[in-house]
């Protein structure tokens, strides 16, 4: 009696759990390890066109296509070698560290999709997005200890100043500075933290570059809400101007000066007039000395925007609205920084950077901000500006600034 009522549960059993099996999705074998067509990468596709052909056939090209010269990928790829490079298993073959960078250095040359990447060099596109994180990181891990150095005795800037005057007309000068916004999709949880005056979303990077348009100081990171005044005030390069930390020059005269000036960073009307930042006169009502001395601190103050602009169109990346997560758009942001200096300092006849000797003069600054609320300037950087103002329209004229009025 009792055998046949556990037979007739075990039945009972069995049945529900068929019908719960017939309930489940049907299970969605994979047909392939790898896609036959993407296994055929060492034979075909742009890796080796890169470095089979172009590398040895045609230099112009290869660089064009990497941002680089074949000597320059190859001091980088041997520096970043060991933190990105994966052994093989006995299942498959990893991907080797030369095709990791050279992806990615296409990646940051574009801003093409993942997608787009894996038809090109025949690597899947969830791969790609894995490795291309890690490699940004390697090279920026790599570079920036020798790269990416803010000089910290007189010495260095006062070689940094001689180039300001030299290049560009304007002695005392250690850098100019601005802000440029990264694009960015940003996550939803965020709400309007990275909603910029643009009306797009974005992180903000701050810059200080030198006479070279070569990165000196850099801050990425800060939500786009913030003005480049605000992100400079809150920035590690505020506070140490303000404590001295940077060891700037002492005050000399400007030449065929006699007072005693200090050493400035030049900047636009975002930020505030200090004793070491120097910014135009507000735009209304202005009188000829005054307008000349705004077109003279805005010719020595455009290289940081050029140094953006060569930035932005050597790796487009920059151009588009990055799709990551914003630390990953933070990393992406440092390896272009790094690369930038990196190919200025190996080879500036090839990346595009010439001296034009103001060669566009009718560059005047006759458009900007309005003069920064709330910030009060000190009688004595108030001075100083008055004597710079004294300087470009005295000893320190050029011939041709007064065409320009």
């Amino acid at each position: 009696m009792y055998v046949d009522e556990e037979i007739e549960q075990l039945a009972l059993f069995i049945i529900i759990l068929g019908g719960a099996f017939l309930l489940l999705p049907p299970v969605t074998r994979r047909r392939w390890w790898t896609k036959p067509w993407i296994s055929k990468r060492n034979n075909k596709g742009n890796l080796v066109l890169v470095h089979d052909e172009l590398a040895n056939e045609d230099p112009k090209h290869f660089r064009n296509f990497l941002r680089m010269d074949k000597d320059t990928f190859e001091y980088l790829l041997k520096l970043i070698q060991p933190a990105i490079e994966k052994e093989n298993t006995i299942m498959r073959e990893c991907i080797s560290a030369r095709d990791r960078l050279t992806v990615t250095l296409r990646y940051l040359a574009t801003g093409e999709s993942y997608k787009s990447l894996m038809f090109s060099f025949r690597i899947g596109h969830s791969t790609i997005s894995k490795f291309v994180p890690e490699v940004c990181t390697a090279i920026y891990n790599g570079l920036k200890a020798e790269y990416l150095k803010t000089p910290v005795t007189p010495a260095e800037w006062l070689s940094i100043a001689e180039e300001f005057q030299v290049k560009w007309n304007l002695p005392n000068v250690l850098g100019a500075i601005d802000g440029k916004h990264i694009m960015l999709q940003a996550p939803r949880s965020e709400g309007s933290t990275y909603f910029n005056y643009k009306g797009t979303h974005s992180i903000v990077l701050l810059a200080l570059v030198d006479a070279n348009y070569k990165f000196r100081y850099i801050d990425v990171g800060c939500n786009g809400r913030v003005s480049d005044g605000g992100v400079f005030a809150r920035s590690t390069l505020s506070h140490s101007i303000k404590t001295n930390k940077l060891n700037f020059p002492a005050e000399q005269p400007l030449p065929g000066r006699t007072k005693p000036l200090p050493f400035v960073i030049v900047a636009d009307a975002a930020f505030p007039l200090s004793y070491n930042i120097l910014k135009p006169f507000p735009f209304r009502n202005m009188s000829e000395h005054q307008r000349i001395f705004n077109y003279r601190l805005s010719r020595a103050r455009r290289v940081v925007e050029n140094a953006f602009g060569i930035l932005a169109n050597r790796f487009r990346i920059l151009l588009n609205t990055i799709n990551l997560k914003p630390d990953k758009v933070e990393t992406i942001t440092l390896t272009c920084l790094a690369l930038h200096n990196l190919l200025i300092t190996k080879n500036i006849s090839n990346y595009g950077i010439y001296n034009d000797n103001d060669i566009d003069r009718r560059y005047i600054l006759r458009y900007g901000l309005s003069q920064q609320i709330g910030n009060r300037s000190t009688k004595d950087s108030l001075n100083n500006r008055l004597e710079f103002m004294e300087y470009v329209n005295g000893v320190g004229a050029v011939a041709w600034q007064n065409s320009l009025l």
